[in-house]
């Protein structure tokens, strides 16, 4: 009987394949809250590519605080006010804004997918996306990945851009570091091409040479071990 592979054995989960709970304690969104805010702390997040900011909002009417967490922008400072769903006339860095407020070749991030689901795209280190264009209640976005995509108007983002935009150019120098690094993250480092593993571990292993076994999935083939090309139309080179 052979052993799971990698991709059955992180979707099983164990300690080799499990994250620290710490490390995502930080749970980042946008609070139901209208006005001004102030950055109180910035947090240093190890499963992060970028700062957190732990941000604190005053409610007048109700006389409550609160707290909320967001993906850190570039220049932002402990002690410094954003604005969150207010109309003002020139949204600056930090400012929580509707997109419908954004004007074109505006730079946001942490956009979200359905309006009040607290943003979920464009939340890693260094990365932005812009705003290109209107059209009724749709306002249209350049991805990171160069993809154009309509949003709803009202679905929130933060102006400006993600801070820890340098963090790929400084090499890691030795490998414990990068498994260290890696690990806080949950992932598994380093990884071995599969055709170098025993046949038990993964269904291209054993490919000894030039002899390297077929890369297309089986049909009937169970969740997990589907890998490679997964029913594929056609093979081989195309006849003209």
């Amino acid at each position: 009987m052979g052993k799971r592979i990698v991709s059955q054995a992180r979707g099983h989960g164990s300690l080799t394949y499990r994250v620290r709970k710490q490390a995502y304690k930080y749970r980042i969104g946008y609070p139901n809250f209208e006005g001004k805010a102030r950055i109180i702390r910035l947090i240093n997040s190890s499963a992060h590519s970028a700062p957190i900011l732990k941000i604190k909002v005053r409610d007048e009417t109700k006389k409550e605080e609160s707290v909320f967490y967001n993906v850190a922008f570039d220049g932002a400072v402990e002690g410094q006010e954003i604005d969150i769903v207010k109309e003002i006339e020139e949204a600056k860095p930090g400012d929580i804004i509707r997109l419908k407020d954004a004007k074109p070749g505006t730079r946001i991030y942490n956009i979200e997918i359905r309006p009040g689901d607290g943003g979920k795209l464009v939340r890693s280190g260094g990365s932005f996306a812009e705003v290109i264009g209107k059209s009724k209640d749709r306002i249209k976005i350049l991805m990171p990945s160069k993809k154009e995509i309509d949003f709803d108007e009202k679905c929130r983002v933060t102006v400006g851009i993600i801070a820890g935009a340098g963090r790929l150019e400084k090499p890691m120098v030795k490998a414990g570091k990068k498994f260290h690094m890696m690990r806080s993250q949950g992932r598994k480092w380093h990884f071995t091409s599969r055709v170098k593993v025993n046949v038990v571990d993964h269904p291209f292993g054993g490919g000894r040479g030039k002899r390297i076994k077929s890369k297309i999935a089986k049909r009937n083939a169970p969740p997990g071990a589907r890998v490679g090309h997964i029913r594929p139309r056609r093979t081989g080179r195309e006849k003209k």
